[in-house]
């Protein structure tokens, strides 16, 4: 029998970088380094032949970068080099990123022909002003353009992706982006609050980082996001992820549940083999590894052998996740969820039970209301994920 698998693949171009982003991105490169680096995405994938017959492909996730900037059909050249290698499920959940300022009808046209079914818009923000100051190139109304014509096109499964505590950004404001977003109704929205980090150009920008929200209006953006989005009918199924009944993301969902995925492409991380490891980093080097399995291809070379070799070099970060490991990612990942973690699928993983191994730290935290427990699932409560960082890092077993 076929196991679960999961993709994710990575393109790291973008028209013009925001200022908070810290993804692997670049938007300087050409069009012929683009084009190498599809060539050296598709052989990577070809890389896996000797292990793909063992499982069956349910979800394919193509993000960024903006996976929307290149040519259609250099994403419908992907998207045949997986389906030739891998088993693809009948009814997979295929996705790509895009965004607002990037998105042309008959593009949508064509991933809906390759088979793409879900499509996640970033829109961030309905003000324009806060969008130009983020670097955004788009503004509210190519986001409704963009909608739009994903619906025209065919796609019943839209994600937007909104933001908060943004530099100068008021309660109110938030507010009337979320309502309008819900007034839409797309079938999935999240909405993450502002991280800055270093090596972004936000970072060193102090006039931007003074207008960000403080602590206690970011909280009361938390609250009212929850709010909104509950009066138009969005069940909250992860910390920042919200969705209409049967369309919580199923690719996220492989992450935070401990399921097997592979990421390809540059710096794409991968759960695989009982290994969890990132590819490297330098887009050159990337593309000429991956030319070297190109020419080793042609030439009817051992395929184990040849996937031995060149994950050595392809690889960086790999850890074997013994079972401590594993235990500590299937709590403090699966608690991210609002319906928790399975005591039942505990047990079926790691042969012990939960209390066995967490009973002491999952008893003192429902004694204080940020736990709740039945038979069958352990989760944490509202009051809960509001502490989640204090409390998942009970969760770690080797302190």
């Amino acid at each position: 029998m076929r196991k679960p698998l999961s993709l994710y693949i990575h393109i790291p171009f973008c028209k013009h970088k925001c200022i908070y982003c810290d993804f692997l991105s670049f938007d300087n490169k050409t069009n012929t380094t683009q084009i190498q680096y599809i060539n050296a995405l598709t052989s990577e994938i070809r890389l896996y032949k000797p292990y793909a017959d063992r499982f069956i492909v349910k979800t394919i996730y193509i993000g960024g970068g903006t996976p929307t900037i290149l040519d259609e059909a250099m994403i419908g050249k992907i998207l045949d080099t997986v389906r030739h290698i891998f088993k693809v499920d009948r009814f997979p959940e295929i996705t790509i990123e895009a965004n607002p300022g990037t998105i042309k009808y008959t593009d949508l046209i064509s991933f809906r022909e390759y088979g793409i079914n879900r499509l996640s818009i970033g829109l961030q923000s309905a003000d324009s002003e806060l969008l130009r100051r983020l670097g955004r190139i788009h503004n509210y109304e190519e986001f409704l353009r963009g909608y739009e014509n994903a619906r025209r096109a065919g796609f019943e499964n839209i994600s937007v992706d909104v933001m908060s505590s943004l530099p100068g950004q008021d309660l109110h404001t938030l507010v009337d982006t979320i309502t309008k977003v819900g007034e839409m109704s797309p079938e999935h929205i999240s909405v993450y609050s502002l991280q800055v980090e270093e090596g972004t150009p936000l970072y060193d920008r102090d006039d931007l980082i003074n207008m960000i929200p403080d602590e206690n209006l970011d909280r009361e953006m938390y609250i009212m996001t929850k709010k909104v989005l509950k009066s138009f009918g969005y069940n909250r199924y992860e910390f920042s992820n919200y969705s209409k009944p049967g369309y919580e993301s199923r690719h996220n969902t492989v992450y935070w549940t401990g399921g097997q995925y592979i990421g390809f492409g540059i710096g794409a991380a991968s759960f695989f083999k009982g290994q969890r490891f990132k590819n490297i980093e330098n887009i050159e080097s990337y593309i000429e590894i991956c030319e070297d399995i190109r020419d080793e291809l042609t030439r009817d070379t051992d395929r184990n052998r040849l996937y031995d070799s060149t994950s050595a070099v392809l690889r960086t970060n790999v850890e074997t996740m013994f079972i401590d490991k594993r235990m500590e990612e299937f709590m403090f990942l699966g608690l991210r969820m609002t319906a928790g973690v399975s005591r039942e699928e505990f047990k079926l993983r790691f042969n012990r039970e939960m209390f066995d191994v967490y009973g002491e730290v999952i008893n003192k935290y429902t004694d204080q209301g940020f736990m709740s427990v039945d038979e069958k699932r352990v989760k944490l409560t509202d009051r809960g994920i509001d502490v989640s960082n204090y409390i998942l890092a009970d969760f770690i077993l080797d302190k």
